[in-house]
């Protein structure tokens, strides 16, 4: 359950962002090279993101604490 809400939360942030880029990324005054600039870097900090959160969710699966009750 809790997994479905973060989703929901997750996509509904994604549209938002992409709601607010579209103003950015569809007008003609900034020019084409900078619109392109900006899209490589925001995918790229977007994966760099997904891979430590993912990263970090596989660590968490194999922590161990052997003294801690559950």
């Amino acid at each position: 359950m809790v997994n479905a809400i973060f989703i929901i939360v997750s996509l509904a942030i994604l549209v938002i962002i992409g709601w607010m880029a579209k103003g950015f990324f569809f007008t003609s005054i900034i020019p084409l090279v900078f619109r392109i600039l900006v899209g490589i870097v925001a995918v790229g900090g977007i994966s760099l993101l997904a891979i430590v959160i993912r990263d970090r969710v596989i660590q968490a699966k194999k922590e161990d604490f052997k003294e801690v009750d559950k």
